[in-house]
């Protein structure tokens, strides 16, 4: 069989380990284990969102309404735009996907942060495209300015908070850089914006601002983050209508489940629960930051629902997080972004009792 050849240049995506794994491999029950790995909101989904999917449980025999009308009129409503400005996808990275396949070629580049979401650049390799970073974790816009000047990619790509550092920038900032940028697709990821915008006003980015300013931008937005439906994979897009009608070309009927529709829909309804984790996050995030003055340990302010710790050469993060991994504990290494760092998702109170408890002992070991 021949495969096709952008396939030797991409690299599988490593997602966190999964519950199940540590069940399998450790023998530890499955109410022992803490999970924080992959940013899911820790205070799980609203009830009002469980209760009326279970009453519609039955209704997962029928596909759901591909127009997805009452999830775009409710984004619609949230945002302050169109609902021909709005795209769901099956998580936000659909929607990447999307973009990636309606612009991205052989003949193109892509611009990137040094360190940020591995699909930009997993998608950018299968069409092909030439992959340009910059030098430094934090989206330095005016290194962008002179990359975008000497390389005139087809995408950028700025995700704002960034995963996975936490960094992200201010408003104004984003806004100075994409008035000289008018050609390329600029995608603005705000997968965590729910918790930049409670940190800091400055940091947040208004999707209807975005689509009345600029025809070449799109906003990602996702449901697997604050408002804690990780499982059930609803993104969304919102951009300019001439940008939405291509991307719609691409995606494929009834790209979401019927449940996961409903979820989303009614998640939108209950923000009282979203402003009630994020608030809960950033009284936990406190500890994590106590934690790291305490013992010396260099972290990167977050605007997020993690935290990421960088390590001493003289400890391994991979070590740290396989000794965690055995006690129950799954944290993200992130040695394959070519950082020796653990980045951390903001847990409950007990959570993190059991995180901390173990995350002392680990690195106790390493004392000299």
């Amino acid at each position: 069989m021949k495969w096709n050849e952008t396939l030797k240049n991409i690299k599988t995506y490593e997602a966190g380990k999964p519950i199940e794994l540590v069940v399998r491999e450790y023998g530890i029950e499955p109410q022992n284990i803490v999970k924080l790995a992959s940013n899911e909101n820790p205070y799980g989904t609203s009830p009002k969102v469980i209760e009326a999917v279970r009453q519609r449980a039955a209704d997962m025999a029928i596909y759901p309404d591909d127009s997805m009308y009452e999830l775009k009129e409710g984004l619609a409503k949230r945002f302050g735009v169109g609902s021909d400005n709005i795209i769901i996808g099956a998580g936000s990275d659909q929607v990447l996907e999307f973009c990636a396949r309606a612009v991205l070629s052989p003949q193109t580049s892509v611009l990137m942060s040094k360190i940020t979401f591995a699909m930009y650049e997993i998608y950018a390799a299968q069409m092909g495209a030439h992959v340009i970073k910059s030098s430094c974790y934090r989206h330095d816009l005016d290194e962008f300015y002179e990359l975008f000047k000497k390389h005139d990619p087809a995408v950028i790509h700025i995700c704002t908070p960034n995963n996975p550092t936490g960094d992200a920038i201010d408003r104004d900032y984003l806004y100075g850089f994409l008035d000289k940028v008018r050609e390329p697709l600029v995608i603005v990821d705000g997968a965590y914006m729910e918790y930049a915008a409670y940190k800091d006003a400055k940091k947040r980015i208004e999707p209807r601002e975005l689509v009345e300013r600029y025809d070449n931008v799109i906003y990602l937005g996702t449901f697997s983050k604050a408002y804690g439906l990780g499982g059930m994979r609803v993104g969304y897009g919102i951009a300019k209508k001439e940008i939405i009608q291509q991307l719609s070309k691409l995606r494929p009927p009834f790209n979401i489940t019927t449940l996961s529709l409903l979820a989303a829909t009614k998640a939108l309804e209950d923000s009282e629960h979203v402003e009630r984790s994020v608030a809960a996050n950033f009284a936990q995030m406190e500890r994590y930051v106590n934690f790291a003055l305490q013992r010396g340990l260099e972290f990167i302010d977050s605007y997020t629902n993690f935290i990421t710790y960088i390590l001493p050469q003289h400890i391994s993060s991979k070590e740290v997080a396989q000794k965690l991994l055995e006690q129950g504990v799954i944290v993200r290494d992130l040695t394959s972004y070519g950082l020796n760092a653990l980045r951390i998702t903001i847990g409950t109170p007990e959570q993190n009792d059991v995180l901390f408890a173990h995350l002392k002992e680990v690195l106790d070991g390493y004392q000299e």
